[in-house]
């Protein structure tokens, strides 16, 4: 036997005599379990949890302490989701956030709907619109992405579609912070490919052009396009679409609006050029919201909110929770919190189901390692 296979061998049956004694491990946390069940206490206690790391931490000296440190962590989730089993096998203990709740309360899509964006005619929103319910859905535009929530609460429409992300520019900020304001459900997505178009009264040309219009969005998502034409000044709007209609009922041959050929063609506008945006690869998302959760069928991913305490590992501490749940991150957003400086709450979307098999102590665990968790919609 050579020395590499005999080293091997070392470490199998040190593995072995691990292994018997976490077995043994889990059989004493699983009482504690039941005893903080019978009790009413809750699964993690966030101070001991804290203290026990930083004697594990000293066991093998300064050497080792991250690495044993980061061992127990491991050990002790494990430990908090077999004893969040116990306690959802009891149904002793609500889900975080009211969310079964909401679960229980969520409604079946709902036939003929009131869908609610924000611009104008021709917005890349009512092409999203339109491709989730249809061309022939009722739809009704607002100004601004705020009055869309402020609908859905008055009860003046049934859904709203905004958008959240764009593969060119990044997330939308906005709309993140207003989803954390008003607490609506996300129940859908559509993804529209972005085709900008500059499109101008008839009679215009580029050589005459000198005032652009369009959403910032827009007018970043075309900026080499325009920097190839300085003579030319960018103007912000809206919505691409108002600023279409802007150029539109002007007249004017030396403005010109970006937006899409749908636009164009509703507010009789000629296309100078086509594609001027950067990337050919140009994507926004967007997503349907809805005062009711639902569950509709072929659902995959769910959005929440999370909270965090400002220390050390926070963060770190919630994922770990929704890798040992086998869950995978799609996508991690932090927005600072309204009013504390240098603190933030974070958006996240993994894959899932909230009605799947242990689904309940994956996010029940998290929310006790985090401030706040609010389940933002399963789709």
């Amino acid at each position: 036997m050579d020395e590499l296979q005999e080293l091997r061998g070392r470490i199998d049956a040190i593995d072995a005599q691990i292994t018997a004694l976490f077995a043994q491990r889990m059989d004493v946390t699983e009482r504690v379990g039941r005893y903080k069940l019978d009790r009413g206490l809750p699964v993690l206690d966030r101070a001991r949890e804290e203290e026990v790391l930083a004697k594990k931490g000293t066991l093998a000296g300064e050497e080792l302490r991250g690495e044993v440190t980061a061992l127990y962590e491991t050990i002790m989730a494990l430990s908090r989701r077999q004893q969040q089993r116990l306690i959802s096998a009891a149904g002793s203990s609500p889900w975080p956030g009211g969310l079964d709740g909401a679960v229980r309360a969520a409604r079946a899509p709902l036939d003929a709907p009131r869908v609610l964006y924000q611009g104008v005619p021709g917005a890349y929103s009512e092409e999203a619109t339109a491709g989730f319910f249809g061309e022939d859905c009722r739809r009704e535009n607002v100004p601004a992405w705020e009055d869309v929530f402020a609908a859905l609460r008055a009860g003046h429409g049934d859904y709203g579609v905004l958008p959240i992300e764009n593969s060119s520019t990044g997330s939308i900020n906005q709309v993140y912070d207003l989803l954390a304001k008003y607490g609506a459900y996300i129940v859908g997505e559509q993804t529209v490919r972005v085709n900008h178009c500059l499109m101008a009264p008839r009679g215009a040309t580029l050589d005459g052009l000198r005032n652009i219009y369009s959403h910032e969005q827009g007018l970043l998502q075309c900026g080499e396009y325009l920097r190839a034409h300085p003579g030319w000044k960018s103007w912000p709007t809206v919505n691409t679409a108002a600023a279409a209609k802007s150029v539109a009922e002007g007249g004017d041959v030396t403005a010109a609006a970006i937006g899409s050929r749908r636009a164009a063609a509703l507010y009789g506008l000629e296309v100078l050029a086509e594609g001027v945006n950067s990337n050919d690869e140009n994507f926004t998302r967007f997503v349907v919201v809805s005062p009711v959760m639902e569950l509709r069928p072929g659902r995959e991913k769910i959005s929440a909110l999370l909270t965090l305490s400002h220390r050390t590992g926070a963060l770190h501490r919630v994922l770990s929770v929704f890798a040992q749940g086998g869950l995978n991150l799609l996508k991690l957003e932090s927005r600072p919190i309204p009013g504390h400086s240098w603190e933030y709450r974070f958006f996240v979307d993994f894959t899932g189901d909230l009605t799947a098999p242990g689904m309940e102590e994956t996010l029940r665990e998290a929310a006790e390692a985090a401030e706040e968790l609010r389940v933002l919609g399963n789709y």
